[in-house]
């Protein structure tokens, strides 16, 4: 039997995997495979590398300052910034530099476990999965969401969020031979979506029905023998509007880390006992 990790996108939420990553490691179920989707590219990279600690660094980060510097410039700074660049907000080099200085491998021959991350390739308008050559590159491309940071560019080819393709892309863990698959998601596809009232949140509404037709889609193509476990997150629901790609809310990270960690546990005793 084969076992995979998969790490769904969601910004902020993507909190509730480390909670999550804690249960497992706690109930001794191990992975053979870790496939990730943007935020869920970067608490990947770091199980694939450390298998073992992942949970205790991803605690460390998310609990820490470190990744609210990333996005903490004032209102005034991200003005600028769109204004000049006409296509987004933040800088892409302070994540850039946090994963390398804080993630345990460079490339991902350096992985301890097969890693595969997805990210939205502009000139071909489909998904590429990155399963070699230096790591930070490959996972700041699948983490890259449009509007927010700019575009990443790889060999002279572009890349956006991967969640754009393949948001929790259980099929490419099915594909890859594994027949236990626990998905690690941020909580979105728990929350009912609303009819929107303002012209941002109609991108983000049409953006949710997509990834999760996407993922239900996956489901329902799943193979006779392999085993889907899609973890719950504790019952938190998505922030609304723009909130879900916070990542200065101490509160918000803390509450989703302890939710999912609890909500996991106890869904591993029950299935289990």
């Amino acid at each position: 039997m084969k076992t995979a990790f998969v790490l769904g996108g969601g910004g902020l939420l993507g909190a509730h995997e480390v909670g999550m990553l804690r249960a497992l490691a706690e109930a001794g179920v191990t992975p053979d495979y870790i496939v990730g989707t943007s935020i869920g590219a970067v608490n990947g990279a770091f199980v694939a590398a450390d298998p073992d600690g992942a949970a205790d660094r991803l605690t460390e980060l998310w609990r820490g300052e470190a990744l609210r510097h990333v996005f903490s410039e004032t209102v005034l700074g991200r003005t600028i910034r769109l204004i000049r660049s006409g296509t987004h907000f933040h800088a892409i080099e302070p994540l850039k530099r946090l994963l390398a200085d804080t993630l345990p491998a460079a490339d991902f021959t350096d992985l301890k476990l097969p890693f595969h991350c997805v990210a939205a390739s502009i000139e071909e308008a489909t998904a590429h999965w990155f399963t070699s050559g230096p790591l930070v590159p490959a996972v700041i491309a699948s983490c890259a969401v449009p509007g927010l940071l700019p575009p990443v560019e790889i060999d002279g080819n572009h890349y956006f969020d991967g969640g754009l393709v393949d948001s929790i892309p259980v099929g490419r863990a099915v594909a890859l031979g594994a027949t236990s698959v626990y998905v690690l998601h941020a909580g979105r596809i728990e929350s009912p979506l609303s009819v929107p009232k303002r012209p941002w949140e109609v991108g983000l509404v049409a953006f949710e029905i997509a990834r999760r037709h996407r993922f239900h889609e996956e489901m329902s193509a799943i193979p006779p023998g392999v085993q889907v476990h899609v973890l719950p997150t504790g019952g938190q629901r998505l922030p609304p509007g723009m909130r879900q790609f916070r990542y200065r809310d101490r509160n918000q990270v803390n509450d989703s880390i302890d939710r999912s960690y609890a909500a996991v546990a106890d869904y591993l005793a029950t299935d289990r006992g």
